[in-house]
């Protein structure tokens, strides 16, 4: 569900996401980004 954004928001950097599919649970975002962090 998406909201318009308001002049007064900051835009969220998600692109961090972008490799994570869509309706996954807390767990595999979790691993994703754990696997990112590690590469870096």
């Amino acid at each position: 569900m998406s909201r318009p954004a308001d002049d007064d928001e900051e835009e969220v950097d998600t692109s961090h996401l972008e490799d994570v599919d869509d309706g996954c649970g807390c767990t595999e975002i979790w691993e994703h980004m754990s696997d990112e962090r590690d590469e870096d």
